[in-house]
């Protein structure tokens, strides 16, 4: 009998521990209205707040990716997936960088000669100065050709006068334009990348999409995260959402720019530097096939002006 009942509380102690790790209670979410008027009365139906799910895939977003030209002796760097959709900051998933694009050594040097082509490409000189012929006066023959013991001059604006023309002055307009050669300009780019990733500059989210277009919202997302006075938003094409556009349209600091776009130069500009996963992909197809591109020596020709 003795060993009979202990082997029934022993499967009975199991069973209860058992249906305890199986069972998970419902939880209701209250007001706290009651709270408020200070009584101890039960809530009603009416007081009961109803949170609306999220729509977003399953949770883990991202778990890993094939990638593209894979390394042999570098590994895939891993960021969170978050999101824009609430305040807080949600993690949904982790997502896989390609180490030849986002953990490149960044040379401050190849930073440098970007940031420098892309300010003086598009810088125009103003600076006039005047020939001889533009001056104002000096139309008549200043005294006579012989006869006055004097030099020979035709005319008062004559740069070796007081108050003449300019020889070899400055012409307007004058472009600085130069092209920079293609291996700087692509691993500019990389090494941008890589430093932002290296400084936690660079946030990946899931999308661009946001419940509302009102600016504050973005502004308060913003200050929650700590993204900084600046940030660059990078979405796969130009067709951004509604809500975003409206949304960073009356602050300057806040900028939306399609992949095709990213350089060099805004990257820098701009403290914090957030892609989508689409452009992550977009990013990393176009830099590895430059990477590893064939005719890498047509690309790498001296740039002219009537070349495509």
């Amino acid at each position: 009998m003795a060993v009979t009942s202990i082997l029934s509380r022993t499967v009975t102690g199991f069973s209860l521990k058992l249906a305890r790790c199986l069972f998970t209670p419902t939880k209701t979410f209250h007001t706290n209205v009651g709270l408020l008027q200070g009584s101890l009365e039960p809530l009603s139906e009416e007081s009961r707040v109803t949170i609306p799910a999220v729509n977003r895939p399953p949770l883990p977003l991202i778990t890993s990716r094939t990638l593209a030209f894979p390394p042999k002796f570098k590994a895939p760097r891993q960021v969170w997936v978050s999101n824009l959709d609430t305040v807080d900051e949600e993690k949904l998933g982790l997502i896989d960088l390609h180490p030849d694009v986002f953990a490149d050594r960044p040379r401050m040097d190849i930073i440098h000669s970007n940031i420098r082509w892309q300010r003086m490409y598009r810088y125009v000189s103003t600076a006039h100065a005047k020939v001889r012929y533009e001056m104002r006066g000096g139309g008549k023959k200043p005294r006579p050709q012989k006869g006055s013991g004097r030099s020979r001059h035709g005319s008062i604006r004559s740069p070796i006068w007081k108050g003449g023309g300019t020889v070899h002055g400055p012409r307007n307009p004058t472009t600085y334009f130069y092209m920079l050669d293609f291996d700087s300009r692509l691993h500019g780019l990389k090494a941008t990348l890589s430093a932002k990733l290296a400084q936690d500059d660079l946030h990946i989210v899931d999308s661009l999409d946001l419940p509302t277009d009102d600016p504050k919202y973005l502004e308060k997302l913003v200050e929650e995260r700590g993204w900084g006075p600046a940030v660059l938003f990078i979405d796969d094409t130009d067709y951004m959402p509604l809500n975003i556009t409206a949304a960073s349209d009356p602050y300057g600091h806040y900028n939306l720019m399609p992949v095709y776009g990213l350089n060099v130069y805004s990257m820098l500009k701009h403290h914090t530097l957030v892609l989508t996963l689409a452009a992550v992909e977009k990013i990393e197809e176009r830099l590895l096939f430059h990477l590893h591109r064939n005719d890498a020596s047509e690309a790498r020709c001296k740039f002219t002006l009537d070349s495509y």
